[in-house]
């Protein structure tokens, strides 16, 4: 009788200290983590592109940790009540599926590219969220870099209505090879270079390598961008505003696309485009940028993404020294800003909770994840998780900090469906000893962006 009192009693303590766990299954002791909230709900999310799953790392070999393990060691703790049911989706056809989604009312929040969404706040599909952040006096979006919180068409609509939080800025600094900068013997590039100074030192350094007796090129850029990254710098550095007004009232846009300043971004597109391989009209021939192996010396709206890799994989610090990251283009560095948030859906079932799951996914714990994990640039002030060896994040951010939304962005439906492609139609033909008149080109231009808007 003893005996079996005792093996209770045993059971019972194992089954009380089995509850007062705080140990997920990963192993990680939660027990520091306090609740935010005991709100109950169930929120459907939908990504483009997260890992769900742990796994390896192609590039450095290490261990990361997915999405999901991440919510049960960061998530869960903190909203234990709150039920996540989560949908992953390609890249590759994310606008349709999570199009698709909003109009069934399938889901309640989305992370997806920033032109999609701005898109999908235009056609009635989001929510704004406005009210939220006004009633909920424990938010402060002073957290995120002002230039992407203020300013950002991926997250405030064109009549300035707040929609989203931003998640993770795309990478797009100034790139620079000192080593061949030194063998060719030019001073390096300022912190904030001009486009004049990028041609000449590009120019000086376009031909054969007086060192190495190898072919360099002294500039690299996208000849093919959807997005026209380098374009969009260039309208800083220029003042060519393009248009006026705003994307909210397509028909009364003033558009100056054959003013004096947007000449001068063409000019100086036509004379980038010999510094290039020919290949970059196809967004090829820079594979070997980043590496011991490379013949470019600048490398524009690059993201510092095989340096870091070849480093964090390889301990490699010569390889880190020698590139180097610079502003972009602007008179303050200002360059196009890449930007995917976390919406909500209009028909969001639970808003409450939602909007916690939102604030929650954007906020330092989830940022920090994905940067440690998948190198994603966080869009936070306060990234300290980000290390100084890491300068390519960093400059980014820098640039995200001041740059402003311009109706030259992808945002604006004319410059998505015309003026993407007759810029790069205009690269092909300069980098193939064609260049077009340009007066003529934005004359013409001109004439088909005031149709449009006339039409809309």
């Amino acid at each position: 009788m003893k005996k079996i009192f005792s093996i209770l009693i045993t059971i019972l303590l194992v089954t009380a200290l089995a509850a007062c766990s705080s140990t997920t299954e990963s192993g990680k002791d939660t027990s520091n983590i306090e609740v935010v909230s005991d709100m109950e709900g169930k929120v459907r999310i939908s990504l483009a592109g997260w890992q769900l799953e742990n796994g390896i790392d192609a590039v450095t070999g290490q261990e990361t940790v997915g999405f999901e393990e991440f919510l049960k060691n960061e998530f869960e703790p903190r909203y234990p009540n709150i039920e996540l049911e989560i949908y992953q989706v390609p890249w590759e056809n994310a606008q349709a599926k999570q199009t698709a989604m909003l109009q069934s009312k399938d889901v309640d929040i989305i992370y997806s590219g920033g032109a999609f969404a701005a898109q999908w706040m235009e056609q009635g599909l989001l929510r704004g969220i406005e009210d939220l952040i006004e009633d909920d006096s424990e938010f402060d979006g002073n957290i995120y870099l002002e230039g992407i919180w203020e300013n950002s068409y991926s997250t405030v609509s064109y009549d300035g209505e707040r929609f989203g939080l931003p998640a993770v800025l795309g990478k797009r600094v100034t790139v620079y090879d000192k080593q061949l900068f030194e063998e060719w013997g030019v001073e390096p590039l300022s912190e904030n270079p001009s486009p004049e100074e990028i041609l000449e030192k590009a120019k000086k350094m376009t031909g054969k390598n007086p060192v190495t007796g190898e072919k360099n090129y002294g500039l690299y850029f996208s000849g093919k961008a959807l997005n026209l990254d380098t374009f969009v710098a260039l309208t800083h550095a220029f003042g060519a505003e393009g248009a006026e007004g705003s994307l909210d009232d397509l028909k009364n846009i003033k558009w100056k696309l054959n003013e004096p300043e947007m000449e001068k971004v063409l000019e100086w597109l036509a004379e980038a485009s010999q510094y290039p391989p020919i290949d970059f009209l196809n967004e090829q021939g820079a594979e070997n940028f980043g590496t011991e192996m490379n013949n470019i010396a600048i490398a524009l709206n690059n993201a510092g993404g095989t340096v870091m890799g070849e480093y964090l994989s390889n301990d490699n610090k010569e390889i880190l020294d020698r590139y180097e990251a610079v502003l972009n283009l602007g008179p303050n560095g200002e360059g196009w800003v890449a930007m995917d948030p976390f919406v909500m859906a209009k028909d969001a079932k639970d808003v409450k909770a939602s909007w916690e799951v939102m604030k929650f996914l954007t906020g330092y714990e989830t940022q920090k994840w994905n940067y440690d994990n998948y190198k994603a640039t966080p869009t936070l002030v306060d990234a300290d998780f980000v290390p100084k060896e890491d300068k390519f994040s960093k400059k980014a951010m820098e640039i995200a900090e001041i740059s402003p939304s311009v109706l030259m962005d992808e945002a604006n439906p004319f410059f998505s469906s015309e003026i993407v492609p007759a810029v790069n139609g205009f690269i092909s033909n300069a980098a193939n000893g064609k260049t077009p008149d340009i007066e003529k080109f934005l004359n013409d231009l001109q004439k088909r962006a005031e149709k449009w808007s006339a039409n809309q």
